[in-house]
């Protein structure tokens, strides 16, 4: 049982309207409400068909609020940032060391700080160093001179090869690479000759990098993901892709070696980079865009390749209106043939 509604509203600084009373055991979706619910509602339509589902009560942004409603509302400024408030408390927490599982290895010469999580089958190689209250979870593999900041979530079967840095508070999910070699290829001879990647990846603080991310290390020097950018399932980093500050990247993008991204920057799923461009900061990159060239500032671009996004619109537009052209050109010429 969560608590009253007028309980779950002190949490998340709300406020409610109608009966504050009524218990919550579970957050739910509308299409799965049962009468024990606390449902969320982001718009008007959302909110009608929130009012008329099973829920006992609706988590509601104060624009949306209405004085007279047939269920009870948890008004609330933010309501994305409250529904993050109330899940946490609902989200499994992640393991407490101190912990050693007997299966683990851990070489010598690793130095694991106080309070230190490591999980079944785990392997922890020489002259890894981890701080204080991180959790190395199950099949988990650290290579030869890893650093592992403070705080750190490993989940099961992340793989941190050897040299990479890992900054404090840094969640890397489940089956994601960490340092793998770059793509880095010569033509010789009529043949593909492998150039060493003898580089590292280093990621800043308070990163988080989805499930079956690769994220490669680089030919020289190091690939680096600024602090607290984000970074969905299945994306792809080429060697010495810099990317910066609090940057979101959604699913299935791919970026290809010495791409640039400046801080700020919202990039849709399955984005492709082409390699050695520069993105500037604050950009928005549409899903399904292909990044050919550098991209300036504050830009919002599309399509592919991508270019201004008002002028991908407008060519799309012209695009669909090809086949009535075509019919009129046709029909000139006919009239004009006859």
């Amino acid at each position: 049982m969560l608590g009253t509604l007028e309980e779950l509203a002190a949490r998340v600084g709300g406020r409610v309207v109608g009966d504050g009373s009524v218990r919550i055991a579970r957050i739910s979706t509308v299409e799965e409400a049962g009468g024990d619910a606390l449902t969320f509602a982001t718009s008007p339509a959302y909110l009608s068909s929130a009012l008329q589902s099973a829920a006992a009560a609706i988590l509601v942004e104060a624009q949306f609020e209405r004085d007279a409603a047939a269920k009870p509302l948890l008004v609330v400024e933010n309501a994305r940032h409250a529904l993050a408030l109330l899940l946490e408390s609902l989200r499994p927490q992640r393991p407490a060391g101190p912990f050693r599982h007997p299966s683990a290895v851990i070489e010598a010469g690793a130095k694991l700080a106080a309070g230190v999580y490591v999980g079944a089958h785990a392997y922890v190689g020489s002259g890894v160093a981890i701080g204080a209250a991180s959790v190395v979870e199950a099949g988990a593999y650290l290579g030869e001179g890893v650093s592992i900041g403070e705080a750190v979530w490993i989940h099961a079967r992340v793989s941190i090869l050897s040299g990479s840095r890992i900054g404090d508070r840094v969640v890397l999910h489940a089956g994601c690479v960490i340092g793998s070699d770059g793509f880095g290829w010569a033509f010789v001879d009529g043949r593909s000759e492998r150039i060493p990647q003898i580089g590292n990846v280093v990621i800043e603080e308070d990163v988080e990098v989805g499930a079956n991310t690769c994220i490669d290390r680089a030919q020289t020097g190091s690939t680096r993901i600024g602090a607290g950018t984000k970074i969905d399932n299945l994306v792809q980093i080429g060697h010495n892709c810099r990317i910066g500050k609090h940057c979101v990247i959604a699913a299935l993008t791919g970026l290809a070696g010495s791409t640039v991204i400046g801080d700020y920057v919202r990039v849709g799923g399955q984005v492709g980079f082409k390699g050695h461009v520069t993105v500037g900061s604050r950009v928005t990159i549409a899903g399904q865009s292909g990044i050919w060239g550098d991209v300036v500032d504050d830009a919002t671009v599309s399509g592919r390749p991508a270019r201004d996004h008002r002028e991908d619109l407008r060519l799309e537009v012209m695009i669909r209106k090809l086949p009535k052209l075509f019919d009129r050109v046709e029909a000139l010429e006919r009239s004009r043939a006859e």
